[in-house]
C-alpha cells in the first residue's frame, strides 16, 4: 500500500486480546509492505556484506600483481556500491511507508471506536490516556512495525555471512559462526528488566499527561478557587517521577548499547588474533584474513537491528497494550436480522426505570441524583456506561435500540450531556453538522438565545466584515463563558433536529432570566418533536408538556410541574430544595436524611 492510498478503506478488526497480539495483527495486515522492505533491506545489507569479499580479492590481486583481476574487482565494487545506495534509499522509503500506514491504521481504528462509543469513551478511559494513545503511542507502535523489516533483513544477512564464511574459510568461519549468534542474542537476557523499566516510565508519563490534561481543562475553575499552585506542584512532582523513571530506563538501554559495542569488538579481536596465527603458519592467505576481518567488522551494522527491535518492542508493547484496551471497549450492539428495515420513530420507553417519553412531546425528567441522571441520559441514547444486567434495551417505537444499526440510532436519538465539547473552528463550521435540514443555524441560535454570543463574536470579527459565522471559536470554547458554551452546544443539537433529543441539564450554567427564555425557545422549536430534558429547574419544568419523577431508579410519578408540586412531596423536595419535609409513608430517603440531620442538630 502506498501513502497516497490512505486512509484505509477498511482498517480491519484488530486482535485486542493483548498488546503483543495487537502488534502481531498489525504486522500481518501489512505483510506485503514488510516483505518489500525486507527485500530492499537484504539488497542493502548483502551489498555491504559483499565488500569484504571484493576487498579480499583486490588484496590477493595486488599481492599476485594481477591487473585484470584488480580491474574486475573495481567493477564489482561499483556494482556493490550501487546496490548499497539503491537498497538504502528504497529500504528507508518502504520502511517509513510501513510506519505511516500502520500509524494511520491505528488512528482510524481509534477514530472508529470513538465514534461508536461517543461520550462514554472518556467515562471508561481517562481523557489523558485517550490523548496519549492517539498521539505518542501511535508513533511508538508505528516504530515497531517499521523496524520489523530491518530486523528481518539484518537477521537473514547474518545467517548468509556466517554460512558464506564457513565455506570461504572454515577455520575462521567456525569462530564467526559461533560468535555472531551470541552477539545477536546478548541483548535478550537484559530485555525483561529493560522492558519493566520502560513500562514504569510509560505508566508515569501517562499519569502526568492525564494530570496535565485535566489541569488545563479545569484551569478556569482552578483560578477561581486559587488552586493553581497546588496543581502546579502536583504536576511538578509527577514530571520529576517521569524524569527519574526515564533515567532509570535509559541506564539499562545504555548497558544494552554498550554490550552491542563491546562484544563485537571482542569477537573482532579474537578473529584477528586467531587469523594472524593462521596466516603466519601459512594456513590462510593475507587476502582471506582481510576478507574475514572486514566481514566481522561489517556485521556490526546488522547487529544494531537486533538492539533496535528490542527497544522498539519494549517501548511499543505498553503503547499497544493501551491501544488494545481502548479498542476492546464495546457498545451493546446486537443488530438482528431485518433491523435495518425497522423505522426508528415513536415513543421512547426505558424498561429499566419505567420512563416513557411520548412522541412529539416535551418531557422533563427529575432525578434527585445527578449521577443517576447522567447514566439515564446515556441509556436513553442507546449507549449505557456498563453492560445491562438483564435489562432490556431502551425502546424507540417498540424497537430495542440495540437491535438497530448504530448509524440509525445515532441519527434518531441525540444526547447532549451536561458538559458538551465545542471543537475549534468558525461558528459556521461548529454548526455544520449532519441534520435533517429542517432547522437553520439562525433559528437554532435564536431558540438557544445566543444573541449575546453572536454580538461578542461579531465584535471579534472586525477583519471579516463583522460576520459572527466566520469568527473562529477556540478549542472547547475557552474564550466564552460557561453559559455561552452551553447555549452554543444546545444550538448545535437543535440544528441536528433528531427524532429524539435528550438534554442533560441544558440550562445549568445560565441565569434564571435566560433559562426561562431558553426553555421557551426549546419548546417552540421542538414542537411536534420528541424532547427529553433531565433537569430540576422549575423554570424549565414549567415549560414541559409532562414531567416524570424518577426516584431510586424508578419512575414513580407523572404529571405537570404544578400538579406534582402540589401532590408529590418527593418531587417538591428535589425541585424546591425545601429542607422542611415531614417524613411519612411517601417521603423517601431525602426526607429521612433531613429528619436525622434535624435530630443531630
Amino acid at each position: 500500500m502506498q501513502i497516497r492510498d490512505l486512509p484505509h478503506a477498511d482498517p480491519g478488526v484488530p486482535d485486542v486480546r493483548s498488546g503483543t497480539r495487537f502488534l502481531v495483527w498489525l504486522g500481518r495486515r501489512q505483510l506485503a509492505g514488510q516483505v518489500k522492505a525486507t527485500l530492499w533491506g537484504l539488497l542493502h545489507h548483502l551489498g555491504i556484506a559483499g565488500l569484504p569479499f571484493a576487498i579480499g580479492i583486490a588484496v590477493e590481486a595486488v599481492v599476485r600483481r594481477d591487473g585484470g583481476r584488480l580491474a574486475l574487482t573495481g567493477g564489482l565494487l561499483l556494482v556493490l556500491g550501487a546496490a548499497i545506495a539503491l537498497g538504502d534509499v528504497m529500504l528507508h522509503r518502504t520502511a517509513v511507508t510501513n510506519w505511516i500506514t500502520a500509524s494511520a491504521r491505528v488512528q482510524q481504528l481509534l477514530s472508529r471506536k470513538t465514534a461508536a462509543l461517543g461520550s462514554l469513551l472518556t467515562r471508561r478511559v481517562a481523557a489523558g490516556e485517550v490523548v496519549a494513545v492517539s498521539t505518542g503511542d501511535v508513533e511508538k507502535i508505528g516504530w515497531f512495525v517499521e523496524a520489523l523489516s530491518r530486523f528481518a533483513a539484518g537477521a537473514v544477512t547474518l545467517v548468509i555471512v556466517c554460512v558464506g564464511l564457513l565455506f570461504y574459510q572454515p577455520a575462521l568461519g567456525v569462530v564467526v559462526a559461533l560468535g555472531v549468534p551470541v552477539l545477536a542474542l546478548s541483548a535478550f537476557p537484559l530485555l525483561p528488566r529493560a522492558t519493566r523499566r520502560a513500562d514504569i516510565q510509560r505508566e508515569k508519563a501517562g499519569r502526568a499527561t492525564e494530570l496535565a490534561s485535566d489541569t488545563v481543562a479545569g484551569l478556569r475553575v482552578l483560578r477561581g478557587i486559587g488552586g493553581e499552585d497546588l496543581f502546579l506542584s502536583r504536576y511538578r512532582a509527577a514530571s520529576q517521577e517521569v524524569r527519574e523513571a526515564a533515567v532509570h530506563s535509559a541506564r539499562m538501554w545504555a548497558l544494552i548499547s554498550a554490550s552491542q559495542v563491546v562484544l563485537p569488538g571482542l569477537l573482532l579481536i579474537g578473529v584477528v588474533a586467531y587469523g594472524t596465527r593462521l596466516a603466519l603458519d601459512g594456513r590462510i592467505g593475507v587476502g582471506e584474513l582481510v576478507t574475514v576481518y572486514s566481514a566481522v567488522a561489517l556485521t556490526y551494522h546488522p547487529l544494531r537491528n537486533f538492539e533496535e527491535i528490542a527497544m522498539a518492542f519494549s517501548f511499543s508493547r505498553p503503547s499497544a497494550k493501551r491501544a488494545a484496551r481502548v479498542l476492546a471497549l464495546t457498545r451493546t450492539d446486537t443488530v438482528t436480522a431485518g433491523g435495518e428495515d425497522r423505522e426508528a420513530t415513536g415513543d421512547l420507553y426505558d424498561p429499566a426505570t419505567g420512563l416513557r417519553a411520548p412522541a412529539g412531546l416535551f418531557t422533563a425528567v427529575v432525578c434527585g441524583d445527578p449521577d443517576l441522571a447522567g447514566r439515564l441520559a446515556d441509556r436513553l441514547g442507546g449507549h449505557p456506561a456498563e453492560p445491562e444486567d438483564g435489562h432490556t434495551s431502551v425502546l424507540l417505537g417498540g424497537v430495542p435500540l440495540d437491535e438497530l444499526p448504530l448509524e440509525t440510532v445515532r441519527t434518531a436519538v441525540l444526547v447532549q450531556d451536561k458538559d458538551p465539547v465545542l471543537l475549534s473552528g468558525t461558528l459556521g463550521e461548529l454548526l455544520d453538522v449532519p441534520s435533517s435540514g429542517a432547522v437553520s443555524a439562525e433559528r437554532a441560535l435564536a431558540a438557544a438565545r445566543c444573541e449575546d454570543v453572536l454580538d461578542s463574536l461579531a465584535q471579534a470579527a472586525a477583519d471579516n466584515g463583522g460576520d459572527p459565522m466566520r469568527t473562529h471559536v477556540t478549542e472547547r470554547g475557552r474564550s466564552l463563558s460557561g453559559g455561552q458554551r452551553q447555549r452554543l452546544a444546545l444550538a448545535r443539537s437543535l440544528v441536528a433536529d433528531p427524532e429524539v433529543l435528550v438534554l442533560d441539564e441544558p440550562t445549568s450554567a445560565v441565569d434564571a432570566h435566560t433559562e426561562a427564555r431558553v426553555a421557551a425557545g426549546i419548546g417552540e422549536l421542538r414542537r411536534a418533536r420528541t424532547t427529553v430534558a433531565l433537569a430540576s429547574s422549575p423554570l424549565l419544568l414549567d415549560r414541559a408538556d409532562r414531567v416524570v419523577l424518577v426516584h431510586e431508579g424508578q419512575a414513580v410519578a407523572v404529571g405537570s410541574h404544578r400538579d406534582l408540586l402540589a401532590r408529590e412531596p418527593r418531587y417538591r423536595a428535589v425541585v424546591t430544595r425545601d429542607p422542611v419535609e415531614e417524613p411519612g409513608p411517601t417521603a423517601g430517603p431525602l426526607a429521612g436524611i433531613e429528619a436525622l440531620e434535624g435530630e443531630s442538630a
